[in-house]
């Protein structure tokens, strides 16, 4: 799970880069950082996020994520279409909630899966 915390942490550290231009750039870099240097630090230490303030610091998180992915669904039909995201910015700011939501479902896996999972 270290490789795949480290992995997540680089990807969504990028993403959180990339936001420079954007119009709400520092939103969405808050957004895609936090997970990341959590994933960064998972990486490092990965038991730290099964007990005690990591375990609440992540559930909190994903939490949130949801609660974001629900607010910014994109109501556009066929948002998933290239040709509709890369035109509309309520279908990109969707699936980026997203892709948040899914790395943190992915660090939140050894909770739900036992140690086994953590020490690999």
């Amino acid at each position: 799970m270290r490789y795949l915390y480290g992995v997540l942490c680089v990807l969504l550290l990028l993403f959180a880069i990339v936001q420079f231009n954007d119009p709400d750039g520092p939103l969405w870099m808050v957004i895609y950082g936090v997970p990341g240097l959590l994933a960064g630090y998972a990486a490092w230490r990965p038991d730290w996020i099964r007990f005690g303030t990591g375990r609440t610091v992540l559930l909190a998180l994903l939490v949130l994520a949801i609660a974001g992915t629900v607010y910014y669904w994109p109501t556009t039909p066929g948002f998933w279409r290239q040709e509709v995201w890369w035109e509309t910015e309520t279908a990109r700011e969707g699936m980026g909630m997203m892709i948040v939501t899914i790395a943190l479902l992915i660090m939140a896996l050894p909770l739900f899966l036992g140690r086994r999972t953590a020490e690999t």
